[in-house]
């Protein structure tokens, strides 16, 4: 893919996820900032796997080839989410509440992105690690989401929060470490190999942190039966 061509996709991407966004918030002009950027965000998110599911060269082994050339499929489903981060990066700084956390995530995503898209390599790997880190983010939204609608400490709220819960374990801390042992195995740039263990271990923060959260919540909701 051709320089111009990058830029032009990752520009162009930018342009469409905050013009979703301001069409978000003209239908819903009652909800929140937030609740408007998770409603773009649960869309990327479902694009996202939709794109990288496309883009696996091989589904007897998704990963492979490791180290190589990326395909145009797997540089479009990168170039889409790198304008995605970007935007909601961005969109963070206006928000209230900006999040440390997120924020480093976002920075990493979009630097080790960036290098992929420049490199034209490791797209497997790459591929792979988006559809890892975005299967679980619907559910992720969804929570948030129906919080705001009024279904805070609701079953169908507890249900968006263990399944949230059980597809990011399944994915960042079972999947998530051999995609990262592999990629850090094969001939991959260095920035690359940075990206796959700093992911990891941004990923192994949030286990801890919803681990936390879920034992609160099936705590709290054993205890307010009991009452």
């Amino acid at each position: 893919m051709e320089d111009y061509a990058k830029v032009y996709l990752v520009v162009s991407g930018v342009i469409s996820w905050t013009s979703a966004f301001l069409l978000a918030r003209k239908i819903f002009p009652k909800q929140s900032f937030d609740f408007c950027n998770r409603i773009v965000s649960m869309i990327h998110a479902l694009f996202a796997v939709f794109l990288s599911s496309k883009s696996v060269q091989d589904w007897s082994c998704p990963v492979c080839p490791l180290a190589s050339t990326s395909s145009p499929l797997q540089m479009k489903a990168l170039g889409v989410t790198l304008a995605y981060l970007i935007y909601d990066l961005i969109c963070c700084l206006f928000d209230k509440n900006i999040k440390i956390d997120n924020s480093v995530h976002h920075l990493v995503s979009i630097v080790g992105i960036g290098a992929g898209l420049a490199y034209e390599k490791c797209g497997s790997e790459m591929v792979a690690a988006l559809w890892i880190t975005e299967i679980s983010s619907p559910f992720l939204h969804l929570r948030e989401l129906l919080k705001e609608l009024g279904y805070k400490d609701t079953d169908l709220n507890l249900a968006a929060d263990v399944s949230f819960a059980v597809i990011f374990t399944l994915a960042r801390m079972c999947v998530g470490p051999y995609l990262c042992y592999v990629t850090l195995s094969a001939p991959n740039p260095i920035l690359i190999k940075a990206m796959a263990l700093g992911l990891q271990l941004v990923s192994a923060f949030w286990f801890y942190k919803i681990a936390k959260m879920v034992k609160y919540k099936l705590i709290k909701r054993s205890t307010s039966k009991t009452r």
